[in-house]
């Protein structure tokens, strides 16, 4: 294995870089009112972002996980907002994906294209009130009736939830059996005895919509259960793997552009007659923002490599996804202070990077849980 990506591989960072430089202009409003940015999305799914490794015969780009990890980096090089591209990453692998790996073919011909160009967006309601990392544990039921079920419960914290034209929701129809009896269902918008909850105020990612889900007798028809048999535990562990080992890939993007913009500062910025640069205290912040933008590279590559060749990779995620998400967070950090008063200030982008960046620490499973994943793959959690 080596990180020199193909003649391929290497255009679609190009173009992921393109695009989300592009999709700037259209986002610079959102994240100050919370609402969702249409035009981005419909640019976004134009160029098949909402379909990568989706087959091409339902609407998708096809391609493989080298690719998407590369087009997302791009993308989050390219493009500042950070909210964004965590919506994309949510819709992707939270939703899409599943269905792909899972759907009857009545499913996947039925939603997929949708997903793929755009029209509707994806979202998993996974979390609730009482069951956040011990997601084992899910007290929303689904109880089995005439031609379908009957889901009761309350899901929070979802991701694209306000918005989504399709949400994949986690349930158990065996309690008794833990993890074993929980199964996927795919609810569809307006579903008669669903409500929906939010945007709700959050302190980064605003772009990204997040809300709750009441379900009360709400009736899902049995050809919108997830799969053929009880699946849950599967599509649960399927959908950790892939989005915790690809949700963040923009954010390497990310701290390529933004180590670049501060060896770029520390260059032109004088203090005492000389650049900043020059001085060793900012040389070495510098440095360690440069080893940890190759660390979070190698982790991302190394999951996406995996998944090429076809391999289960639920460790090499947990350690893409909290290596990124801690890098991240000091780099900013680290950014800030470079800059000195300057980075405390909104107009420069750094502050919003760090609130952004303060949320890697907990979806997807927090930076603990990560560890706990890692530890038993070591034999000692």
């Amino acid at each position: 294995m080596h990180f020199e990506l193909s003649a391929d591989h290497q255009a679609r960072k190009a173009f992921g870089i393109e695009l989300g430089t592009t999709l700037n202009d259209s986002l610079a409003a959102a994240p100050h009112d919370r609402t969702w940015p249409h035009a981005a999305w419909t640019a976004a799914a134009k160029a098949g972002l909402t379909g990568l490794l989706i087959p091409e015969s339902y609407g998708g780009q096809g391609g493989d996980a080298l690719g998407a990890a590369a087009t997302l980096e791009g993308l989050g090089y390219g493009c500042t907002d950070g909210g964004f591209c965590f919506a994309l990453g949510a819709h992707l692998w939270g939703c899409a994906m599943p269905i792909a790996l899972f759907g009857t073919e009545e499913q996947k011909a039925a939603l997929l294209p949708g997903l793929c160009d755009g029209r509707m967006v994806g979202a998993l309601a996974i979390t609730e009130p009482e069951a956040g990392s011990d997601a084992f544990h899910l007290r929303t039921g689904a109880q089995p009736t005439a031609g379908g079920y009957l889901l009761r419960g309350h899901k929070t914290f979802i991701t694209n939830g306000p918005i989504a034209g399709v949400t994949l929701v986690l349930a158990s129809e065996e309690p008794a059996r833990g993890a074993h009896g929980l199964a996927g269902f795919l609810l569809e918008h307006e579903a008669p005895g669903s409500t929906r909850r939010g945007p709700v105020a959050k302190m980064g990612l605003t772009t990204a919509q997040m809300g709750e889900l009441l379900l009360k007798e709400c009736f899902v028809p049995a050809t919108r259960r997830l799969g053929d048999g009880r699946l849950g535990m599967a599509i649960f562990s399927h959908a950790m793997e892939w989005e915790r080992g690809l949700i963040l890939a923009p954010v390497v993007g990310a701290m390529q552009r933004q180590l670049e913009r501060c060896i770029a500062y520390a260059q032109q910025r004088k203090q005492f007659g000389r650049p900043i640069g020059q001085f060793q205290l900012v040389a070495t912040k510098l440095v360690d923002m440069h080893l940890r933008w190759e660390q979070a590279r190698w982790a991302l590559y190394r999951f996406a490599w995996l998944k090429q060749q076809g391999r289960s990779a639920f460790r090499e995620a947990a350690i893409a996804k909290l290596t990124i998400s801690e890098a991240w967070i000091a780099s900013c950090q680290d950014a800030m202070q470079i800059h000195g008063g300057y980075g405390y200030l909104s107009e420069t982008g750094l502050e919003r990077e760090l609130r952004d960046a303060l949320a890697g620490r907990i979806y997807s499973g927090t930076s603990e849980m990560q560890r706990q994943v890692i530890a038993q793959w070591l034999g000692v959690g």
